[in-house]
C-alpha cells in the first residue's frame, strides 16, 4: 500500500441538524498533529459536502467548524499566533489550506519539565519567556477541553497539564500521547469526582500501524489461523521520531501499541512492535512494516509482509475531531470521568480494549444516544 485515503461513508445521512454547538478547544503542544488539526478544520468549513476522514460531517448536531480554538501552550514559538506557530520549523506537515485566517489565539509558555528529550533540544530554542499559569489561562479563554500533543515521553508534563485541568474544575482532558491518564484508575477517578470528562490514551491513526496490525491479527485468529509470532517496525522523518530516538522516553509508546494488538490474540506470541528509527527525507511520511507468521489447516504455514505509507499527521486529524466532539456530547449530557467507546474507537491505550469493529459500534451508539 503506497499511500492511503480511506472513505467514512456518513452514519447519519438522512439527519438534518439544525443546531451547532461550539466547542472551545485549547491545544498542549504546537507540532505536525495540531497543525494538520488546525488545518482540517478550516479545510473541513470550506468543503461541507465532504466526509472523508470523519465519521460524520455531523456528528450529534457538532460539524468541524464548531471546534473553536481558544488557546495553545508550547516552550517555543511563544507570542506567535497559532495559525504561525503551527508552520514554524521544524514542524514540516503538508499544507492543505492557504487561506488560514489569523485566530487571535497567542501561544502561551507552559512548563518545560520532561517535554523535550535531548534529541529534541539539539533541534528547538527554548523561549526565556516566563512560563504562564496554565489553569488561569485555560479559566480566562473559557477553554471545555484541553487536548495534549505534547511530544512522546512527555510523562511529568503531561501530568501537570492533566492537574491544570483539574485544578480549573471546568476543562476536561483529551490525550493523544502514550502516556496513561484516561487509563489509569486515579486519573478517572480525579475527573469524574470533578464532573469532567477524560478521553485516551495514545491516538489511534485513521488507518495507521496499529489499526491494521490489531485488525489483521483479528482476522487471523477468526478465521482459525494459528498466529506464531509478529512485528511492527516504523520509521519516519518527523520530529516525533527525532524525538523517539531517545529510547528511555519509548517505554509507554511501546507498552501502547503492543497492548492495542496483543488484546486481539488469545494466546501469547513473540512479539516487537515499536518505532524504529528516525529517515529525515520522508519528513512528515510515516512507513511502517508489518510481519505476520502462523499455521492454517493442516499446519501449514502462511506469512504476511505489508508496508504501509502515510502523511502521518493527518492520518491522526480526523480521529480527534470525532474525539473532541464525542467529549463535548459527554459534557452536554453531563457525564464524567473516563469514555470508554470514545477512548475504545480513537486511541491505542483506552481504559477497555476493543475489536475496531466493535469500538465503532458502540461510538455511534453513544453518539444517538438521547440524554
Amino acid at each position: 500500500i503506497h499511500f492511503i485515503h480511506y472513505i467514512c461513508e456518513p452514519v447519519f445521512p438522512n439527519t438534518i441538524y439544525s443546531m451547532s454547538r461550539k466547542v472551545r478547544v485549547a491545544i498542549a503542544g504546537i507540532g505536525n498533529c495540531a497543525s494538520a488539526l488546525v488545518q482540517g478544520i478550516n479545510y473541513y468549513g470550506a468543503h461541507r459536502s465532504d466526509s472523508i476522514g470523519l465519521t460524520s460531517y455531523s456528528l450529534g448536531g457538532i460539524v468541524p467548524e464548531d471546534i473553536e480554538f481558544v488557546a495553545a501552550f508550547d516552550v517555543t514559538e511563544v507570542g506567535k499566533d497559532l495559525t504561525e506557530a503551527i508552520f514554524a520549523e521544524p514542524n514540516n506537515t503538508i499544507r492543505i489550506t492557504e487561506d488560514l485566517a489569523r485566530l487571535d489565539v497567542k501561544v502561551e509558555k507552559g512548563s518545560v519539565l520532561d517535554g523535550l528529550g535531548k534529541h529534541y533540544h539539539e533541534k528547538v530554542k527554548v523561549s526565556e519567556k516566563p512560563s504562564v499559569n496554565v489553569a488561569d489561562v485555560l479559566t480566562d479563554s473559557g477553554a471545555e477541553i484541553l487536548l495534549n500533543y505534547l511530544p512522546v515521553g512527555s510523562r511529568l508534563a503531561t501530568q501537570f497539564y492533566a492537574e491544570q485541568c483539574l485544578q480549573t474544575g471546568k476543562v476536561s482532558f483529551i490525550n493523544a500521547i502514550p502516556v496513561f491518564i484516561a487509563s489509569a484508575a486515579k486519573w478517572q477517578q480525579s475527573f469524574e469526582g470533578r464532573g469532567l470528562v477524560c478521553a485516551g490514551d495514545d491516538v489511534m491513526s485513521q488507518l495507521g500501524a496499529t489499526v491494521v496490525h490489531k485488525s489483521l491479527v483479528k482476522l487471523f485468529v477468526d478465521r482459525g489461523v494459528k498466529i506464531d509470532d509478529t512485528y511492527q517496525l516504523n520509521v519516519g522523518g518527523d520530529m516525533d521520531f527525532y524525538n523517539m530516538l531517545d529510547e528511555e522516553r519509548l517505554e509507554d509508546k511501546r507498552i501502547s501499541k503492543t497492548s492495542a494488538v496483543e488484546a486481539m490474540i488469545p494466546y501469547p506470541i513473540p512479539m516487537r512492535i515499536g518505532p524504529s528509527d528516525f529517515v529525515r527525507f520522508l519528513e512528515n511520511d510515516k512507513i511502517c512494516y508489518i510481519s505476520m507468521k502462523g499455521r492454517y489447516f493442516g499446519n501449514i504455514p502462511v506469512e504476511l509482509d505489508l508496508k504501509l505509507r502515510v502523511v502521518d499527521a493527518y492520518n491522526s486529524a480526523g480521529v480527534m475531531i470525532d474525539a473532541i466532539r464525542g467529549a463535548k456530547l459527554a459534557l452536554d449530557r453531563e457525564i464524567s470521568g473516563p469514555l470508554e467507546s470514545i477512548s475504545a474507537y480513537c486511541f491505542k491505550h483506552p481504559p477497555v480494549q476493543m475489536t475496531y469493529s466493535q469500538a465503532k459500534a458502540n461510538f455511534i451508539e453513544f453518539v444517538e444516544e438521547k440524554k
